[in-house]
């Protein structure tokens, strides 16, 4: 118990919290909308709410949280602009692959925020992310996802952000009967687990699998003291200085299983799903008890989202080399890794055993690992709990 005190010490003295306690303490008693389990709030579209199946709305923001000061770092270091095209990436896909989760596929709105330190991010970034967009949305179009860019926000604000951070907000409409609500997850549902990491079809190159979560906690484990001294705007300068890059991967540094260099690794941009799910919905929208996209938490993020069920996950994807290298450089207990980062599969299909073979082959249809990674389990107590058995051990949560 001592040693994951420490490393939850390590976390929260960086300014992070893999489970942000205090965030979910400080909205336990707001609304949670019209289907309280759902993995977005979804609230009523006041316009049509006398239909016979009325429209809902969610509206839902994210980004790329600090991955941006690494990719900072990066540009710094090697000049390559093409760096910024996967923070935007990033900043959509954690909001569009959230919606995923209740069933939104297509039209999908998006605005962008993008705050900045004048000084030190000029023009030519800002331009990067702004056209990273562009080409994000014209890939999703190829295969149907229909996002519409609305415009945004740039805003010099230097004395708030060190270097730059990008955020997006998305808004969509679905009726109300084609929501997935994980309410409906239950006693006897196999979990199909779509894998993180490799290189989907519709991807440029191998994916690490990184996502958008856990990043500072990752980029000073791997990276090397170097980087604070060249960069010291990358980092917040309260950080106690034994934990600021304290790592031994330079950036350039080549990896020798993949290929890719450190920082391309971790800078890999997140992953969509949207092309699988799209596809999964159209054939069996009606059988998907619940989606989880395993975000903030991590693997334990389900525990959000059921009452009085046990989740087990006992057939993992083998853990891919980002993961394996953080936790090598970090010494961070596999338990708190599992909580952390996404080790291997970042989005969760809760269905009857009879469909996970379908969902299986329209993952691999686009070159995406996916198998069944556990099950669910009758709980006690009303209570939610969560095993995870693997090489590494078995942890309970």
């Amino acid at each position: 118990m001592a040693e994951s005190n420490e490393f939850k010490d390590r976390y929260a003295l960086r300014g992070v919290s893999s489970q942000k306690e205090d965030v979910h303490k400080a909205i336990k008693n707001v609304d949670k909308g019209l289907f309280p389990k759902a993995f977005c709030k979804i609230v009523e579209d006041v316009y049509s709410r006398d239909e016979e199946d009325p429209w809902c709305c969610v509206m839902h923001a994210d980004g790329a949280g600090t991955k941006s000061s690494l990719a900072y770092a990066y540009w710094k270091e090697t000049g390559d602009l093409s760096v910024w095209d996967g923070i935007s990436q990033d900043a959509i896909v954690m909001n569009t692959d959230d919606l995923l989760c209740v069933g939104i596929t297509d039209d999908i709105y998006i605005s962008s925020t993008i705050g900045r330190n004048k000084n030190l991010v000029g023009g030519e970034v800002i331009e990067r992310l702004i056209s990273g967009t562009e080409k994000f949305v014209a890939k999703m179009r190829e295969f149907g996802v229909r996002l519409i860019p609305t415009g945004g926000e740039t805003a010099d604000v230097g004395d708030l952000v060190r270097t730059v951070i990008a955020d997006t907000t998305v808004f969509a409409k679905i009726r109300r009967s084609h929501v997935i609500d994980n309410s409906r997850i239950r006693p006897g549902d196999v979990i199909v687990g779509l894998a993180s990491d490799g290189k989907a079809s519709y991807e440029d190159s191998y994916n690490g699998g990184m996502g958008s979560n856990g990043l500072t906690s990752a980029r000073h484990d791997v990276f090397a003291k170097y980087l604070a001294e060249r960069y010291p705007e990358s980092f917040d300068p309260q950080m106690p200085r034994d934990l600021v890059y304290s790592g031994a991967r330079k950036l350039t540094e080549t990896e020798p299983e993949t290929g890719l260099t450190y920082g391309q690794l971790v800078l890999s941009p997140t992953r969509t799903y949207a092309p699988v799910v799209k596809q999964v919905l159209e054939r069996m929208r009606d059988r998907i008890h619940g989606m989880i996209h395993c975000t903030g938490g991590a693997q334990t993020k389900i525990l959000h989202f059921i009452d009085g069920l046990r989740i087990v996950k006992d057939n993992m994807f083998d853990v891919p080399v980002l993961f394996r290298t953080i936790q090598k450089e970090s010494g961070t207990p596999w338990k708190e890794m599992f909580k952390v980062f996404n080790m291997g599969h970042r989005m969760e299909f809760y269905v009857s055993e009879s469909d996970a073979q379908d969902i299986i082959s329209v993952s691999e249809s686009f070159g995406i690992k996916a198998k069944v990674i556990g099950r669910v389990e009758k709980g006690g107590l009303n209570l939610p709990s969560l095993t995870i058995s693997c090489p590494m051990g078995e942890f309970n949560y």
